[in-house]
């Protein structure tokens, strides 16, 4: 390490450390809320009951799914979702296959609908967004065959 770099670390814990004194940088506004029971739900509406606070969706066609036809590994699925509607307050992938069927929730206010990631599939199914947007759900599904489980398949 040179004195460079050790300089820069130096400051920036002292930084860290003031702020935390100070209490300006608590851990209880750093963490983010982690619904569990939405989580370990083991199917797609407890898993939607626990995380937005309600089952019942609406088919949407507003609703963009970009995701392969045919995922060569499970482990690994790009998954895209975007929307054009308004005032859109979350946004939720699912895949309706897997043991624990809820994949991710992204809090989107004020934000683009927008979210791009990787999930992991355990075998063919649909993957499945949510979006939350003026209080009600809506939905969209697209089919992804899998070719090797990425959940321990």
């Amino acid at each position: 390490m040179n004195r460079r770099t050790l300089l820069k670390r130096s400051l920036a814990a002292g930084a860290v450390g003031v702020a935390v004194s100070a209490g300006l940088l608590t851990p209880g506004q750093v963490l983010a809320a982690y619904p569990k029971d939405a989580f370990a739900a083991k199917d797609v509406g407890s898993a939607l009951k626990a995380a937005l606070g309600s089952d019942s969706m609406t088919a949407s066609g507003d609703i963009k799914i970009k995701a392969p036809d045919i995922a060569e590994n499970g482990a690994v699925v790009p998954v895209t979702v975007s929307t054009g509607m308004g005032d859109v307050e979350s946004i939720s992938i699912l895949s309706e296959v897997n043991q624990n069927p809820l994949i991710a929730v992204f809090n989107l206010p004020a934000a683009e609908p927008y979210v791009s990631t990787r999930i992991k599939m355990g075998k063919t199914g649909n993957v499945v967004a949510v979006v939350k947007s003026g209080g009600k759900l809506y939905s969209a599904k697209k089919e992804v065959k899998v070719t090797i489980g990425g959940c321990g398949g």
